[in-house]
């Protein structure tokens, strides 16, 4: 069967399910909503389904390849307020401290498409830690809709405190060599900008279609960024003008891709929302960012 796209799916479906993801509507919420397009209510669940994750179709790497080791890892939250946790991926048998990446999750937690994006990035000569900001209410639970409501109940002051921490630990981990970048996605990426605001030792920010950086923060940002956005994204793309703007009069270097016609989450290849021409420009574009920035 061939793999479903976002053109097989009405756009006001595909309105619904980002209004669902964000957590504008509730699951019953989204159901009610397109039974209008799906003509039942057995139509609606379908609907959602085939627009949810199927990570097993996705993988590209797999969690035992033999050119990696991946372990979990944990480093102190700030005031001695637990632990951040994570996944932790680099090249196996590579000698010598590597650059390293943080790689920040959407809004679902540490779930497996991530954990791969991590092992993807492993595989490119990094040292790749993905923490899970659903570790201080349990850890990613294995069902995208539980993490969901889980991710409803994060106290966000001290998640963003947390991948702070998780920076500031790869900065000085004795198998990195002090060259840190980060990538994020939608949530992820709003943390990838909020970090280029709060860490000045961090050598590169790749966010893709996220929550930009606050617009008095902007002078605080060091590090070079490379901004993705999907075209047809209207809820994000809405602040860039003000947040380039902002780039502009502080003088900050960042460039700047928006794809045509592409969805939000377009880099997420476990989706409908997937698409394949965007996201292979945007991660050649990322990765040779990151060689520019950090392997050189």
């Amino acid at each position: 069967m061939p793999r479903l796209t976002a053109h097989d799916f009405q756009p006001e479906v595909l309105q619904l399910f980002d209004r669902y993801v964000h957590g504008d509507l509730s699951r019953r919420g989204f159901l009610d909503a397109a039974i209008r397009y799906a003509g039942s209510a057995a139509g609606a669940a379908g609907l959602l389904a085939a627009l949810s994750p199927q990570f097993a179709q996705a993988q590209m790497i797999a969690p035992q390849d033999p050119r990696l080791q991946t372990r979990r890892q944990s480093f102190s939250s700030p005031d001695g307020n637990g632990q951040v946790s994570g996944y932790l991926v680099q090249p196996a048998g590579k000698s010598g401290k590597l650059p390293a990446v943080l790689v920040v999750h959407e809004n679902r937690g540490l779930n497996p498409h991530i954990e791969d994006i991590a092992r993807r990035i492993a595989l490119e000569g990094y040292l790749a830690f993905a923490p899970d900001a659903l570790a201080t209410v349990g850890g990613y639970p294995g069902d995208e809709d539980k993490a969901r409501e889980l991710f409803s109940k994060l106290d966000q002051t001290k998640a963003r405190a947390d991948f702070v921490a998780a920076t500031r630990a790869l900065l000085t981990h004795p198998e990195g060599n002090g060259r840190v970048g980060v990538v994020g996605f939608c949530y992820g990426g709003g943390i990838a900008n909020y970090l280029a605001t709060q860490v000045p030792e961090l050598a590169a920010a790749v966010p893709f279609y996220g929550q930009h950086a606050a617009a008095n923060e902007v002078a605080n940002i060091k590090a070079p960024l490379q901004i993705h956005f999907a075209g047809v994204d209207e809820r994000v793309n809405a602040g860039w003008p003000a947040y380039e703007t902002a780039l502009k009069a502080a003088g900050k270097p960042y460039e700047a891709h928006i794809y045509a016609g592409a969805q939000h989450g377009f880099n997420n290849d476990t989706t409908p929302r997937f698409d394949a021409e965007a996201a292979k420009l945007a991660w050649q574009r990322t990765l040779a960012f990151f060689k520019s920035k950090l392997q050189t």
